[in-house]
């Protein structure tokens, strides 16, 4: 399994974490030069999640309101049609396939993959709990809100993203 990228929004709607690993021939994940948090989003430019052709470069930051604009439009779909009971979880185009998981803080985790990937759900729950929970929400040091666009910039975070991710199966 390949994973391309992982987001964070807060419950202000605000990218809050960027994370974005090359796709390589083989299925562990390479990650880029270096993480990318809200705060240096715009000045990064990476290539879509879909195969980079001239026209195609995004900024992150970019990137990240396309990604939220889906989920929020999507989720809002899935209410809609199926009731306050059924929530958004995944979707899938040709190219990749976006995985959801929504906490009841409103903090919103969303993963790209491979479109052979299954449901990660429980998968971004463990990061919730076990990584984001452990070396964030309880680190004394970093922000309770991420207002201005100060993202999440904690060392053991980012190596526990790196090494969840290797292990993901």
């Amino acid at each position: 399994m390949v994973v391309y990228s992982f987001f964070i929004f807060d419950r202000h709607c605000e990218c809050i974490y960027i994370r974005q690993w090359l796709n390589t021939a083989s299925s562990a994940a390479q990650p880029l030069s270096r993480p990318v948090t809200a705060s240096s989003a715009a000045t990064v430019a990476t290539s879509v999640v879909e195969k980079p052709t001239a026209g195609s470069r995004l900024s992150m930051a970019e990137q990240a309101k396309l990604v939220f604009g889906v989920i929020f439009s999507l989720r809002n779909m899935v209410k809609k049609l199926c009731g306050p009971e059924d929530s958004f979880l995944c979707y899938r185009t040709g190219h990749y396939k976006l995985h959801y998981y929504e906490t009841l803080s409103s903090l919103r985790f969303v993963m790209l993959t491979d479109i052979r990937t299954e449901s990660l759900k429980s998968s971004l729950h463990q990061i919730y709990v076990n990584l984001y929970v452990e070396y964030v929400v309880k680190n004394p040091l970093s922000p309770v809100e991420h207002a201005g666009g100060e993202g999440v910039n904690n060392e053991l975070f980012e190596l526990g993203i790196d090494s969840f991710v290797r292990t993901i199966d």
